[in-house]
């Protein structure tokens, strides 16, 4: 997948500083179905873990997706007991649903999600959320699979999570290594502009996000985690891997046709303020001479063929002018999507116009030196022939190396702003469906700590309207207004109020 140098929908990661009172930084949603015998001592233990280990302020939210037991009692009881905890209910199922939903109205900076039957071992939830905190990383997965990892599960689910991450990087090409794991983090800013291209509502939603966010070039950290499973688990399995193959179809047919623009989220080079004034950055430059190289040696070999095949019934100049243009069209397409990263049917018959512009071009090479030959020697070996055309063919090679970089498939770093997103019937991938906030560099004091903690509020006023979640199919067509929080840098000489030095 192509992806511009430009500043694109998302800026330069900001190191987030303590939110003012009342604002929490990190918003944990712990999805939940008819889990009304495990959902308070989840939510009381992950509220003690924050509170003694989380440096900022916090909220836990209970997404209750249509649980028809006596979940959503227990939830508002819950609300109602603990200051930090919030409850909603939407009417139908689906972790994706829940999740976007709540993610999408949340006013927290960092964005983060868990299994009830807390099957993570809550140390990792710190080492998860502070790259986000940092900027380091623009979204948090935790992983089982990694080398650090200490995993309790039998042998059944240990063979189907391996084989669905062998899937995804063989089919997909990810590269992340444990997409199935309920312990993830988001900043909201990467959130508002990658939630509206997800179209999953289950249990494949969050691989959707993460393969996504690799293709867009977005930073995905990792972080080991100690799993134990649980055996009460209610995941159906067979269900769930048959929606996750739908789900990886899905996504590599929209990824193969180049319906998602996802060069359009590309964060600016250089998050250093230092590295922000560093223009016209080359991309790719060597992967790019790979690929052209690999593809003219392939289109060579194509053109030798068709050369020695029209030379049976024309004359050198006619059979050279006829497998050049049919190699052109084909060298073309070929460096279009392998080279250059070019997908999808936009522009693709100027890119033929310009690459038979580029053919023109060769065409005077390779003519001319026939041309030479032939006056050279009347009548020249068809091995000397060859010998002549593939030299000039390097030379061509060479310039139409440069002008496709430079003239037919140059980075677009001026691309003007695209509308908000919106939810219609064009469906989750319509192209206008990506906010454009063009990057304006500011100036910010120097920060001293990674955590400046904040004393916490007793009964936090909160700016999270809980009329923006709505129940349903209508949670999912939610319309992002804000899509950036305004924070305040922290300074060095700001203290902390617990601080007695």
């Amino acid at each position: 997948m192509r992806t511009d140098s430009s500043p694109g929908t998302l800026p330069a990661r900001e190191h987030l500083p303590a939110a003012g009172a009342g604002t929490p930084v990190l918003d944990v949603v712990i999805p939940v179905y008819n889990e009304e015998k495990d959902l308070q001592p989840c939510v009381l233990r992950l509220h003690e873990h924050l509170t003694r280990t989380f440096p900022y302020a916090f909220r836990i939210t209970i997404a209750d997706n249509a649980s028809t037991d006596t979940t959503p009692e227990v939830a508002a009881r819950l609300e109602a007991q603990v200051a930090e905890v919030r409850s909603f209910r939407l009417e139908q199922k689906g972790r994706g649903r829940a999740l976007r939903s709540v993610w999408s109205a949340s006013d927290a900076p960092v964005l983060a999600y868990m299994d009830v039957d807390l099957s993570t071992d809550l140390n990792a939830l710190l080492p998860l959320v502070a790259p986000l905190i940092s900027g380091h990383s623009d979204l948090a997965i935790g992983s089982r699979l990694a080398r650090a990892s200490r995993v309790v599960r039998g042998p059944k689910r240990e063979f189907i999570s391996r084989a669905y991450n062998l899937i995804l990087r063989g089919s997909l090409q990810a590269r992340f290594s444990d997409a199935q794991c309920g312990f993830k983090a988001i900043r909201r800013d990467v959130a508002q502009v990658l939630l509206p291209l997800v179209e999953d509502t289950g249990w494949f939603f969050d691989t959707e996000l993460l393969v996504l966010a690799e293709r867009a070039g977005l930073r995905i950290h990792e972080v080991p985690v100690d799993w134990v499973d649980d055996p009460d688990s209610t995941v159906h399995i067979v269900k769930t891997a048959t929606d996750d193959l739908k789900g990886v179809w899905r996504i590599g047919k929209a990824l193969a046709g180049g319906s998602l623009p996802l060069d359009r989220l590309a964060r600016p080079f250089g998050d250093d303020p230092r590295d922000r004034d560093i223009q016209d950055v080359p991309r790719g430059l060597a992967r790019q001479l790979v690929g052209f190289c690999v593809v003219g040696g392939l289109s060579t070999l194509f053109y030798l063929v068709l050369y020695s095949l029209f030379r049976q019934f024309s004359g050198a100049q006619i059979a050279n002018a006829l497998a050049l243009l049919v190699s052109a069209v084909a060298n073309t397409a070929a460096n279009r999507r392998l080279t250059f990263g070019v997908r999808g049917r936009g522009g693709a018959v100027r890119h033929q116009a310009q690459g038979l512009v580029v053919f023109g071009i060769g065409l005077v090479l390779t003519s001319g030196s026939l041309a030479a030959l032939n006056a050279a020697i009347g009548n020249p070996a068809h091995s000397t022939e060859l010998a002549v055309l593939i030299a000039a063919n390097l030379a061509a090679t060479v310039l139409r190396f440069l002008l496709f970089r430079a003239w037919v498939f140059p980075d677009r770093r001026d691309d003007g702003p695209t509308p908000p997103p919106a939810f219609d019937a064009a469906g989750p991938y319509a192209p206008h469906h990506f906010p454009q906030h063009p990057y304006q560099p500011q100036q910010h004091q120097p920060q001293q700590h990674l955590y400046q903690p904040q004393q916490r509020p007793a009964a936090p006023q909160s700016s999270y309207d809980p009329t923006r979640i709505r129940a349903g199919a209508d949670a999912d067509r939610a319309t992002w207004r804000d899509a950036t929080m305004p924070l305040q840098p922290v300074r060095p000489q700001d203290t902390d109020p617990r601080d007695y030095r």
